[in-house]
């Protein structure tokens, strides 16, 4: 009888490519912009923004014919306050892990190199996703709860943010619609919960689903999700976009009372669910010199998701005249490059939400800084052994990139955003 394969399957060598693709982003685009901000280095206390927030004098006409000038006035300054919030990534391998790759004969990839080489960045973009929220950890906002095999699955497409901003692995907690209070969580086993937090353990982008190990008592339509760490009612994270372009005139901005200080509120241009129109950028930006005039000319960008140049594109597409004669190239290209919003610049965030653009003054921008991004330490000592159930040392090893910081503007009168756009159709 012939020898089969069977036979010689042993004796097989096993092929494995070397080339390992991503296949997830690691986006931290205005993360990155914040971070060339000017810094300011704080200590735990409180930092103050000091703003010259109302004109002062007092005008009018007189009689000169021995008419009372009456009494002056000056100029109203007031403070901003700002503190910091403490952010972690906790990093932990096993020692099996390492020695298997630890040599290019063993592995295509070095699984310790990859994890220092790979985790800033991975921190990076989670603070850029953190910038997203109003400064509340608010990573999503559930549409829909189904559960099976003790897992809950949530369908979220009530924003314009989808599932984007969350990440496998991650750990999540769930609040109701008013963020007041966390739902109880029970996990499938105890290392799948932090406090009251679940870990996810599948993140569909474009069904905009994500499900985590376990579930959550009573979620409902409506409910948050919001970053692990953050607890108690109302909590506050990292105070991204949403927080200081607002032009809400209720809740606080930074110590100031937003109903009774109309200085620190953002422009805003409502678009009513409505699709992008040409008018929308010229009126924002005259609302914006309304403000603070036109003396003071200020450079900015048009922050937007791709889903909103689109929808540009297409007015531009509408009108657009090809003359073959006097072509650049002869090649047919219907699409733009180069793109402006009533002259200003755009800067493109698949993080973005889709149904916002913000005209975003970096110079206004900065950081209150009590510990910049980088490494946990212990007299000098970066990596920590993970401890067994018996006391001694387990084979696993950890470390954590940690910062202290958050982030505020100067000038919230020359912030402008454009809400509540219609999302095109297939995002």
């Amino acid at each position: 009888m012939a020898q089969t394969e069977a036979q010689v399957v042993g004796a097989e060598l096993e092929n494995v490519r070397k080339k390992v693709p991503l296949l997830f982003d690691r986006d931290s685009f205005f993360y990155g912009n914040i971070e060339a901000r000017d810094v300011e280095v704080v200590s735990a206390r409180d930092m103050r923004i000091p703003l010259e927030l109302r004109p002062g004098g007092r005008f009018g006409y007189f009689d000169p014919a021995g008419g009372d000038l009456g009494r002056g006035d000056g100029p109203t300054f007031d403070k901003a306050t700002i503190s910091t919030v403490n952010l972690k990534f906790a990093v932990e391998w096993q020692k099996k892990a390492q020695w298997a790759t630890d040599n290019a004969r063993k592995s295509v990839v070095n699984s310790f190199r990859q994890l220092l080489a790979k985790s800033m960045q991975e921190f990076r973009r989670q603070n850029d996703s953190q910038l997203m929220t109003a400064g509340d950890g608010v990573l999503a906002t559930i549409t829909s709860v189904s559960t099976t095999g003790g897992k809950d699955t949530y369908t979220c497409t009530t924003d314009g943010f989808g599932v984007r901003l969350l990440r496998y692995g991650q750990y999540v907690t769930v609040y109701n619609s008013t963020v007041s209070a966390p739902r109880a969580n029970t996990p499938i086993s105890p290392g799948d919960a932090e406090g009251t937090s679940l870990k996810i353990s599948l993140v569909d982008l474009q069904n905009k689903q994500f499900t985590v190990n376990g579930t959550f008592a009573s979620a409902s339509p409506g409910d948050k999700v919001v970053c692990a760490g953050l607890i108690g009612a109302n909590p506050v994270g990292l105070l991204g976009i949403s927080y200081h372009h607002s032009d809400a005139s209720s809740g606080t901005w930074l110590g100031f009372d937003r109903s009774a200080t109309p200085e620190i509120r953002a422009n805003r241009v409502n678009a009513t669910n409505g699709p992008l129109a040409l008018s929308y950028a010229r009126v924002l930006l005259n609302k914006m010199r309304d403000r603070v005039g036109l003396e003071n000319g200020t450079k900015m960008q048009a922050w937007l998701h791709p889903c909103q140049t689109q929808a540009y594109e297409e007015l531009g597409q509408a009108v657009q005249v090809i003359n073959r004669t006097t072509a650049v190239s002869p090649n047919l290209d219907l699409y733009y490059s180069v793109m402006q919003l009533a002259g200003v610049p755009t800067k493109e965030s698949n993080s973005w939400d889709k149904t916002r653009i913000d005209f975003v003054v970096n110079e206004s921008w900065g950081r209150a800084e009590m510990n910049p991004p980088g490494f946990y330490e212990e007299d000098g000592i970066k990596l920590f052994p993970v401890r067994g159930a018996s006391g001694g040392v387990a084979a696993a090893s950890l470390f954590y990139i940690v910062a202290s910081y958050n982030v505020f503007i100067d000038n919230p009168a020359v912030a402008g955003y454009i809400s509540n756009l219609a999302v095109p159709t297939n995002y």
